[in-house]
């Protein structure tokens, strides 16, 4: 299926370029392939993979049915090349699964022909337009595949909202960092709208609407997807401090240093300050939007998040959660040998990617009364 979508992206990324050169070399050259080869050399693809076998489990198996859910899965790559691209300028970002992020690569592309600020401004730029060229993209296989009427009502509505609502989580996302709030529900929140619709939700149910599926089953998988997709983006949120940068692809504490409003931060914002936890409280303050965190610093950070016991209740709400979206999925009407499949799938979304180390229990300082009893890290 992995190679099936990439030979999708292939067609569709082919015929981008090929009409792109013809309104202009340059702009061929130096902007539509890069945003082809970012988005062929994407990652593990696992939206466009929740398309695809939530459509096989629903019993879409004929041909134009099979079609369709690739070239969903394609545009949803090209969605998120779009917010990736965007989101490494609005971060400041300059490392993408592994190597320079796209508007790092067009600033040193001209770092000798200007002044660095220019070039850094030109690449920054550029990065914007590709992004834009990417979601473009992305309408177009949307809107050129062949569905019946009512099928392409509902894919179409889906598609709007999964653009507005990446949108609007992004914009509360930005919005946190300004405003320097730590409020738990509001941060729950952005992560709803941001990770959690667009990576999980969202994918299953198009998959679902795709293979005409029905109410009960549909319904279903949105539940699942809501509750796994919010896990996966609390996943991701320990793995930008936890995780190996050689698996996440990106420099660790990157949300830290751009004091980025994640549950994490707020949980344990909230619990120093029910302890009395006053060292606590001044390493996360200290820390929280500081661009050139050290990396001692990003240790501090660390510790705090395991002493507070913040770090293991991200965990145990990832559990929750998870098993949850399994209880909603266990109970779907859907093929088993896709079931099975598409099972596992939502399963390795939550895996920590870091080193298999035991959580440190929470302990008491002279400004900590005891916490009580940490559950043991849930097995995955």
């Amino acid at each position: 299926m992995h190679t099936a979508i990439g030979h999708v992206l292939e067609r569709v990324l082919a015929d981008r370029v090929t009409r792109a050169a013809a309104v202009d070399a340059a702009f061929a050259r130096e902007l539509a392939e890069r945003v082809a080869r970012f988005t062929q050399e994407g990652g593990k693809r696992i939206r466009s993979q929740l398309v695809w076998w939530s459509m096989r489990a629903c019993g879409g198996d004929d041909g134009a049915t099979a079609a369709a859910a690739l070239r969903m899965g394609a545009a949803l790559e090209l969605l998120q090349s779009c917010a990736l691209v965007h989101d490494d300028v609005m971060d400041g970002s300059t490392l993408r699964r592994g190597r320079p992020a796209l508007h790092a690569e067009v600033r040193e592309r001209y770092i000798r022909t200007a002044s660095p600020a220019r070039a850094a401004r030109f690449g920054e730029a550029a990065a914007i337009l590709a992004g834009d060229l990417a979601l473009a993209w992305a309408d177009d296989v949307v809107a050129e595949t062949v569905l019946d009427a009512m099928t392409a009502t509902a894919v179409r509505r889906l598609w709007s909202d999964v653009r507005t609502e990446m949108v609007a989580g992004q914009f509360l996302d930005l919005r946190g960092q300004l405003t320097r709030t730590r409020s738990q529900p509001e941060a729950l929140r952005a992560a709803h709208l941001k990770s959690a619709l667009y990576s999980v939700e969202r994918p299953l149910v198009l998959g679902a609407v795709v293979a005409n599926a029905d109410g009960p089953t549909i319904r279903a998988l949105s539940s699942t997807g809501r509750c796994v997709g919010m896990a996966f983006q609390l996943r991701d949120d320990l793995d930008d401090l936890f995780g190996d940068p050689l698996l996440t692809g990106k420099s660790c504490g990157g949300d830290i240093r751009e004091g980025k409003p994640t549950y994490l931060a707020a949980l344990a914002v909230a619990r120093a300050e029910a302890t009395g936890d006053r060292p606590a409280l001044a390493v996360l303050e200290r820390a929280l939007g500081d661009e050139n965190l050290t990396h001692a610093g990003l240790d501090e950070v660390r510790e705090v998040l395991v002493r507070t016991g913040a770090r293991q209740a991200v965990e145990n709400k990832i559990a929750h959660l998870a098993a949850e979206g399994l209880r909603h999925f266990d109970g779907a009407p859907l093929a088993a040998d896709a079931k099975g499949r598409l099972r596992r799938l939502l399963t390795s979304a939550t895996v920590p990617r870091t080193v298999n180390e035991p959580l440190a229990r929470p302990h008491p300082t002279p400004h900590q009364a005891p916490v009580g009893s940490v559950a043991p890290e849930a097995r995955r």
